[in-house]
């Protein structure tokens, strides 16, 4: 994610904002995008750039919301109530140091409700590194994690501050899938996104139920690079970029830096919000060893010259940082941004109208955007919430029921209505 790091000033967002204020999109098929609202979910809390939250697979309806700076809260159930519970706190580890570090992600095991696991990934300093743990739930105390028990699998070298990537979630399979960025500076820099011998700019897939030789981890048998690597000895510089084979834990590569990816409950396609260098910022459906074109291509466009391994995946859709860009951009009047927010395909009940629509954001903008994509292809899109800058999205969020709710830097938990109600 790009938090307010772009060369973008606040400012500038709100003036873009007012410009866009009134840019609903036509859609390309007869059936419109339903009008949308949001709604503060739990109005008595306020959160410090919160940046996940999920509910807990053992029927107990326990949420979590995570903290960028260390900790994990559970969520009262009465949602006008102020009470709330410290699940876990790593802040004495600072994991936030600077803009996009921090405690960035989370995910229930989903055998959770008998194993108590569950995942954090965070980062680290000396040397720079993002980290991705198990731990378990205290034997005593259901509604606290034991921090004793973590368990690091895995540990991704990082040579700059920025593009952490960070998206854990479980597929149907069972295995964690991982969203990993660049490595940060711009224009990635080590080209790690057409490089296949180390992990950064790429999708992982893992099995954290077993193990793989030295690896705290198991490498499913059917991930796309299973026997392309080598000897699997690590390079002195693990960001040069000379040929050492692939790693069999990658599942998509060419990413910049997908910031929050999810599952449709209903399909299993896997929908990804990839962030921008310049330009575009794209939505992605990530498939089995696909090519998403980083860092030769960005959306539909060239961006350096170079050589793309196979054939690049487009995007599903793309949209642009300047209003100037709108004649190259095949959506042409989807509305700006600057850095995407992926969401979710709606599957609630309580909102008919919706269902099927994968929603998204934009951080700085605060734009939430809809698209049906049918038959291989977008049918409708457009502007389901106005922009405002004063509410970045960091995070979108599904309940055990499918319904969708919106995580924002201005510290509230939103969730989304039919509007007027």
């Amino acid at each position: 994610m790009q938090f307010l790091n772009r060369g973008f000033g606040r400012a500038l967002c709100l003036g873009l904002a007012a410009c866009y204020a009134a840019g609903a999109v036509n859609g390309l098929s007869s059936e419109p995008l339903p009008p949308v609202a949001l709604r503060v979910a739990y109005p008595a809390l306020n959160f410090d750039r919160p940046l996940w939250m999920e509910e807990s697979p053992d029927d107990s309806k326990r949420i979590i919301v995570i903290e960028q700076q260390g900790k994990i809260w559970l969520l009262p159930r009465d949602r006008n109530s102020a009470e709330r519970r410290v699940f876990l706190d790593i802040t004495d580890r600072k994991p936030l140091v600077q803009n996009e570090e921090g405690l960035l992600a989370f995910a229930f095991h989903p055998q959770f409700k008998s194993n108590g696991r569950f995942y954090i990934y965070y980062t680290q300093q000396v040397p720079k590194r993002n980290v991705i743990s198990e731990i378990q739930v205290s034997r005593t105390n259901p509604n606290q994690a034991d921090l004793s028990t973590e368990r690091i699998l895995l540990e991704i070298e990082q040579p700059y501050w920025n593009h952490d990537g960070s998206t854990m979630i479980f597929g149907r399979d069972g295995y964690l899938y991982i969203s990993t960025g660049d490595g940060g500076a711009a224009n990635d820099p080590h080209n790690v996104g057409q490089s296949g011998h180390h992990l950064l700019g790429k999708i992982l897939r893992i099995d954290v139920n077993s193990r793989t030789g030295r690896l705290q981890y198991g490498i499913p048998k059917d991930n796309p690079f299973v026997g392309r690597e080598k000897d699997g000895t690590p390079k002195a510089d693990p960001f040069d970029t000379r040929p050492e084979g692939v790693r069999p834990e990658i599942w998509a590569y060419g990413l910049r830096n997908v910031w929050r990816m999810s599952f449709d409950r209903e399909t299993g396609d896997l929908w990804a919000g990839d962030v921008g260098q310049d330009k575009w910022e794209e939505v992605n459906l990530i498939t089995k060893g696909g090519n998403y074109g980083w860092n030769i291509r960005e959306g539909f466009h060239p961006f350096r010259e170079g050589r793309v391994r196979g054939t690049p995946i487009d995007p599903v859709l793309e949209y642009p940082h300047k209003a100037e860009l709108a004649a190259e951009c095949k959506f042409p009047d989807h509305g700006i941004g600057v850095s995407i927010t992926g969401g979710y395909v709606y599957r609630g009940r309580k909102f008919p109208a919706l269902r099927g629509v994968y929603v998204y954001a934009d951080f700085q903008m605060g734009t939430l955007w809809g698209l049906r994509h049918e038959n291989g292809k977008v049918t409708t899109y457009g502007e389901l919430v106005k922009p405002n800058a004063l509410r970045p999205v960091a995070s979108f969020a599904e309940d055990g029921d499918g319904e969708l709710y919106m995580l924002s830097f201005d510290g509230k938990i939103y969730e989304l209505i039919e509007a007027g109600k």
